[in-house]
């Protein structure tokens, strides 16, 4: 059992690293992170109906410690696709929405405080009805996704580990989130617009000339181009190069001095049917 748990996770761990390391939004890291995981659960369940478990200690370990660990991040990266899918607009509603979801967590939390007690503290003496097959309990089977109730992939306490593990990893998420939007306060009420996250799809040269378009305007009013260059960076999800004098002049020595500029422009006269 081991090697081919060893295997599995070492695949699984690339993979997430991989998607973590993107430059995509968070909805596009949860929900490819979330595809990658059922598939890697299904093999692992197909694995273990069809494993004779060497005695009750193997079997308790993997339904205390494997099984939840890897079920946790699949509901982790669940959770977190439902949360920024659902999440509203402006920075008070957004800070309000992520608060109350903190605050369901530590309810749930709250209603199983014996049972967090008893797995944090490594206790083991009821290790045999919470984690052997066939021991079930309505009560406590009850807590699991539809699909696990399967009585070869699951014991009365394992989901329950799982979302206490998920939920240490959502707290953590929704306080750095929550933390970004109290450190972008004085920003975005300066800017006078709302925080929203949406992930840039052209190039980085194409969103620098966008800026440095604003900025020439005045679009925003008296706002330094450095804390405008920072803001979209921010809202659009994409870290440009920092060196402006730099940039700048790459635009300024093309061939074409404002080809995106251009291109919207090209774009919205055909809409119009003027082009």
């Amino acid at each position: 059992m081991i090697p081919f748990i060893s295997l599995l996770k070492k695949e699984i761990d690339i993979k997430i690293e991989q998607i973590e390391c993107s430059e995509i939004s968070m909805i596009k890291k949860s929900l490819d992170a979330s595809r990658i995981l059922v598939d890697v659960f299904n093999q692992l369940k197909a694995f273990i109906i069809s494993y004779n478990f060497r005695d009750e200690e193997e079997e308790i370990y993997f339904f205390k410690e494997t099984k939840p660990r890897l079920c946790s991040r699949l509901i982790f990266y669940r959770k977190v696709y439902n949360i920024e899918m659902n999440r509203p607009i402006g920075v008070e509603k957004q800070r309000e929405y992520l608060c109350e979801l903190l605050n369901d967590i530590n309810k749930y939390n709250g209603k199983r405080l014996d049972f967090i007690r008893y797995y944090r503290s490594g206790s083991s003496h009821l290790d045999g009805f919470y984690f052997l097959r066939d021991k079930k309990d309505i009560e406590q089977y009850l807590e699991t996704f539809y699909y696990e109730f399967d009585p070869q992939f699951s014991t009365n306490c394992d989901f329950k580990v799982a979302k206490i593990l998920a939920n240490d990893m959502l707290s953590a998420y929704l306080m750095h989130e929550i933390e970004l939007l109290n450190d972008n306060r004085f920003k975005t009420s300066s800017f006078g617009f709302p925080a929203t996250k949406k992930t840039w799809m052209g190039s980085k040269a194409e969103l620098q000339e966008q800026i440095f378009s604003w900025d020439s305007a005045g679009t925003f009013g008296d706002v330094p181009l450095t804390q405008l260059y920072d803001y979209i960076q921010n809202v659009f999800n994409i870290q440009l190069d920092s060196n402006l004098s730099r940039t700048f002049g790459d635009l300024k020595i093309r061939n074409t001095p404002t080809p995106f500029l251009d291109k919207l422009k090209d774009a919205l006269l055909r809409r119009m049917g003027r082009k």
